[in-house]
């Protein structure tokens, strides 16, 4: 096999979670590459039409001998691959061509590697449930050369476990004012530092103390409460009054973004543990501090999903199965709370997660007054965008 070929095919590989992205040059259709999904096929005249991340639309020539290949989502060797004809490849397929340059920016390709949806979908489904079985996020309280702490909440109370990677462990960040899993980039250990969000997936020791995690997603990330002053439903954007500095803030809603309302009950059940007294609120304040892909899956869930596994009655698993609202459900009055990473304006974020239904929680007792209270300690709403 030639070494383009194996190159190629590691780029289109380089995410499990099929929101691939390549180098900058290996986007290039001068180069006479393309990568995207397929939005249109025409098997007799031989073309195709891809729509690459940049969200531009790339046209695509197929070679009379060209060559189909498909893979499944995180192969890394053509050698693995099946041979298939054009009339297995479907709109909704992540493809690799590969040829010459055309005119108009087109490509001219001798071979096409393929993933199809349902695989993608599949994969997706496994890493969401290996999420939910062996996954915990929480807040780093410590950063060493070899290994991070994390303090996550669990229904009886604080836990800590340290996270060590194991060997070849995949390692990545988010960026600021991105909330999106597979714009993580790779990363160190030496990155993550104290305060930070971290999402870990591995297995653990018999007495939960470490996990050995075969992939860590780390970053920095806010969680911010408000009420709602005014909602633009066509265009996503929210209008809130931050809860703890008084003034006003937009909240930007994108496809990625996660919106969730809690059911009563388990909002009361969170609020009776927060507010707490005593004895109770030492061992159980903050429950509701780690509700939860790309896969995310954050993740999910969209990217980097899931929590952490149920053990202990962590919340995770709780908040992820809330109903799912839109900006409609939504109305000026409404209180929520918001999850983004931290990005250059104080007063605009992008949404990872929004949850509504959080008035019991934020409300003093025996007031109406509201405050962001401890939602923050111990890990973000809502988890990381996937």
């Amino acid at each position: 096999m030639r070494v383009a070929q194996k190159l190629s095919l590691r780029w289109l590989m380089i995410s499990g979670l099929a929101m691939l992205s390549l180098p900058a040059h290996a986007q290039d259709t001068a180069a006479g590459r393309a990568l995207g999904v397929v939005t249109k096929i025409d098997a007799e005249s031989r073309q195709l039409t891809i729509k690459n991340d940049a969200g531009g639309e790339v046209a695509v020539s197929l070679d009379a001998k060209a060559s189909f290949r498909r893979v499944a989502p995180g192969e890394t060797n053509l050698a693995n691959a099946s041979t298939i004809a054009i009339a297995d490849v479907h709109p909704g397929d992540r493809v690799l061509a590969r040829g010459k340059a055309g005119d108009g920016g087109s490509v001219a390709a001798n071979l096409i590697v393929v993933m199809s949806q349902a695989d993608i979908a599949n994969k997706q489904n496994v890493e969401r449930m290996d999420w939910e079985k062996r996954g915990v996020m929480g807040l780093v309280t410590e950063a060493g050369a070899d290994h991070v702490m994390l303090q996550f909440r669990t229904l009886e109370g604080l836990k800590t476990l340290t996270i060590i990677p194991a060997k070849d462990a995949t390692i990545r960040r988010y960026t600021p004012d991105s909330i999106k899993f597979a714009e993580a980039k790779a990363s160190t250990l030496a990155e993550i530092k104290k305060g930070d969000q971290v999402r870990a997936r591995g297995d653990r020791t018999p007495d939960g103390a470490k996990m050995s995690a075969e992939e860590i997603v780390s970053g920095t990330f806010q969680i911010v409460a408000g009420l709602i002053t005014d909602i633009d439903a066509a265009n996503g954007v929210i209008k809130i009054n931050n809860l703890q500095t008084k003034k006003a803030m937009t909240v930007k809603l994108v496809a990625d973004s996660s919106s969730k309302k809690l059911p009563p009950q388990l909002a009361q059940m969170i609020a009776s543990r927060v507010q707490g007294t005593g004895e109770e609120a030492g061992g159980r304040a903050g429950a509701a501090a780690m509700p939860g892909g790309p896969g995310a899956g954050v993740a999910g869930g969209r990217g980097g999903t899931g929590g952490a596994g149920g053990r202990g009655g962590d919340l995770q698993q709780m908040f992820d199965r809330a109903p799912s609202i839109t900006v409609a459900d939504l109305k000026a009055g409404d209180a929520i709370v918001v999850s983004s990473t931290v990005g250059a304006a104080s007063d605009k974020i992008t949404a990872i997660t929004l949850f509504a239904g959080v008035e019991p929680i934020l409300t003093k007792p025996g007031s109406r007054e509201m405050a962001l209270g401890d939602w923050n300690m111990g890990g973000d709403i809502g988890g990381f965008g996937q």
